[in-house]
């Protein structure tokens, strides 16, 4: 039987597939009551550091320690991830998995976009059960905190203009993510052939000076193999270098392509 949860909360302010703040809509949950723990009062601290200053040292290191134990539980407790023996200890009945399935994806997601799959991952680390888990990515996709095509497309522009990665270097990414192959295809489709060669010419000009002094194929082989850790073909890596080497005066004319 499915279990009937109160979602109105979600589709406040949510995120839809086309929002170029994708990720946002998590924002109003940062506070979330569930999702921070209790911390110790200022005034015990204060009153712990009198004690140690009045000759009690080995009492107020034991209280230290005791602290230091208590932080660690509430940390955990933060996390999503309390054990049922410290809720027990502190006489709070076990929590909903739903609800704590729906504390651990909020705080993961503001701020920070986030793939289904990597979602569904976190989620299993922490040992939510399937159902719940299900129950609440289902309703994250359904009002837009969770949408694979809108992170494929926004990982597609970012990491082609900051980093210069070719589409076959994007795709590899987004596959380590758990992007399904259609919404790849879909997202990287965005850069054609023309986009990649220009940015090819861009990323060689900017390392081209670094070369200078090296001998013509040493120069070749380390501007061609950098295009090609970004992902770009090997025919075209070895098109711009050339070109850009000739534009320096290099003679290329008997270079071969076994130097790459």
């Amino acid at each position: 039987m499915t279990r009937r949860t109160d979602w109105a909360e979600y589709t406040s302010g949510s995120a839809g597939p086309g929002d170029g703040a994708y990720g946002a809509a998590a924002a109003p949950y940062e506070t979330d009551p569930s999702a921070v723990g209790p911390h110790e009062d200022g005034a015990a601290r204060h009153g712990d550091g009198g004690a140690r200053h009045g000759g009690g040292r080995g009492r107020g290191a034991g209280g230290g320690r005791g602290r230091r134990r208590r932080d660690r539980a509430e940390a955990s407790a933060e996390d999503g991830g309390a054990t049922s023996s410290s809720r027990a200890e502190k006489g709070e009945p076990p929590r909903d998995p739903v609800e704590q399935a729906r504390a651990i994806c909020l705080r993961l997601l503001t701020g920070t976009p986030r793939t289904r799959r990597q979602l569904a991952d976190a989620l299993r680390k922490r040992e939510i059960p399937d159902e719940a888990a299900e129950e609440v990515l289902s309703r994250f996709e359904e009002v837009g905190l969770i949408n694979d095509g809108a992170f494929a497309q926004a990982w597609v522009e970012s990491r082609h203009h900051g980093r210069g990665l070719a589409r076959r270097a994007l795709a590899r990414e987004l596959r380590t993510k758990g992007v399904d192959a259609t919404v790849i295809d879909t997202a990287v489709s965005q850069l054609d052939t023309e986009q990649e060669e220009e940015t090819a010419r861009d990323l060689v000009a900017r390392k081209l000076r670094a070369t200078r002094g090296l001998d013509r194929d040493k120069r070749l082989r380390r501007l061609a193999g950098m295009l090609a850790r970004k992902g770009y073909p090997e025919g075209m890596a070895l098109r711009v270098v050339r070109q850009a080497l000739e534009e320096e005066g290099e003679d290329t004319e008997y270079l071969g392509d076994e130097g790459f």
